[in-house]
């Protein structure tokens, strides 16, 4: 069956375009024309979205889990039901993020999502496009809720056993810098097509700026889990916001980061290299309680996580998130969408898999309103909300 989205516009990953109509056959996209200058076929279902946006759907590169599931279960029921629940809210793609736990724990882990992800791809749901590794390589002064008895010093037979048990999955890396033979196992991932992201650390400028040196991309929840900003010691967080070539998460929840900072975040990293993620835990989607990340409690009230008292992960959704941005920010709609969807495809170096829209590419969109409200997500060809 022929499916036709139109909008007010389109932002496609590059440019914005008017009165676009799009034309989905077999979970794929078709065409790109406008209202003027394509019919729209007789037999085909259309889904119209007056005055709203139409923009990649989002890539989410740090996420725990959703709806009751953890991706350390690395179960096809947690991946199913995981998948299904980001859809709706217009991820189509994202990093299964596991978090510190023992390393048998880890290696089955991995193992269970690459089985996963070797299966192909359900429409309507969201798919898994690598793997996140958020420890065990973390600062114990910075660790967070991560398990102290876990973590590990930095070792290159360590990270080679963990993409072995990943079956090359692993994709991008969580790693503190100032840990001893941090900046060679950077330099090591790196050489294997893992993107490293600092983060979780009591780093200082020179130890960040060494890990930048030996390949490091991006940074992990910033100003989340780091040193804090001093004008005698900028430490790890000035070095992020002053390297324009490095990437930077940013949780745009209200509770990890207050809109003032998100301004300062926006204004230092620029349309380019800012990524939106959610961090979020199994508690997404899910009513106040307790819930599991990775092994051990963490207890959610009014949309805050915490354990022990020290945050835990997000409940945040991407599209929650792209709202909250416009709104802290005044940014503009396609501004917002590069954060979640183009940056993260390019920083991961999955561009030819999301994040751009165009003829030959599944058929993965959401339809944003003027406020940054999603109003539509389709996955694969298929309408997910």
């Amino acid at each position: 069956m022929q499916t036709v989205v139109t909008a007010e516009r389109l932002w496609d990953g590059t440019s914005l375009h008017q009165h676009p109509l799009i034309l989905i056959e077999d979970g794929k996209i078709d065409s790109i024309a406008t209202h003027d200058s394509a019919p729209i076929p007789a037999r085909a279902q259309v889904h119209d979205f007056p005055g709203a946006t139409l923009g990649p759907a989002f890539f989410d590169v740090h996420i725990h889990g959703a709806a009751g599931h953890d991706f350390m279960e690395a179960t096809p029921q947690a991946l199913d039901t995981i998948g299904t629940f980001l859809a709706s809210h217009g991820t189509s793609a994202y990093l299964a993020t596991t978090v510190t736990a023992s390393l048998d724990a880890t290696l089955r882990a991995l193992d269970g999502l690459a089985n996963e992800m070797a299966k192909l791809p359900q429409p309507g749901r969201a798919r898994p496009l690598g793997i996140h590794l958020e420890g065990p390589f973390l600062s114990h002064e910075k660790r967070g809720v991560q398990p102290a008895e876990h973590l590990l010093a930095p070792s290159i037979a360590t990270f080679d056993r963990l993409l072995e048990a990943a079956h090359g999955h692993v994709r991008l890396m969580t790693l503190a810098p100032e840990l001893p033979g941090a900046v060679e196992l950077a330099a090591h991932a790196t050489s294997r097509g893992v993107r490293v992201s600092v983060g979780h650390s009591n780093a200082t400028a020179a130890e960040t700026r060494a890990a930048i040196a030996a390949g490091a991309v991006s940074a992990t929840h910033t100003f989340n889990a780091m040193r804090p900003l001093d004008h005698r010691e900028p430490g790890i967080l000035g070095t992020v916001l002053t390297t324009d070539t490095l990437f930077s998460e940013l949780i745009c929840d209200g509770i990890h980061t207050e809109p003032e900072i998100v301004r300062l975040w926006w204004r230092a990293k620029g349309s380019e290299r800012a990524i939106l993620v959610t961090d979020a835990m199994a508690a997404a989607g899910m009513p106040d309680g307790e819930y599991q990340l990775g092994g051990f409690p963490v207890q959610v009230k009014d949309g805050r996580a915490t354990a022990r008292g020290v945050l835990a992960g997000s409940v945040l959704t991407l599209d929650r998130a792209l709202a909250n941005f416009v709104r802290f920010t005044g940014a503009t709609i396609d501004q917002g969408l590069r954060l979640l969807s183009t940056n993260p495809a390019a920083m991961t170096g999955l561009a030819h898999r999301a994040g751009t829209l165009a003829p030959g590419k599944s058929a993965n969109l959401v339809a944003i309103d003027a406020a940054g409200n999603l109003v539509g997500s389709i996955v694969g060809g298929i309408q997910a909300s």
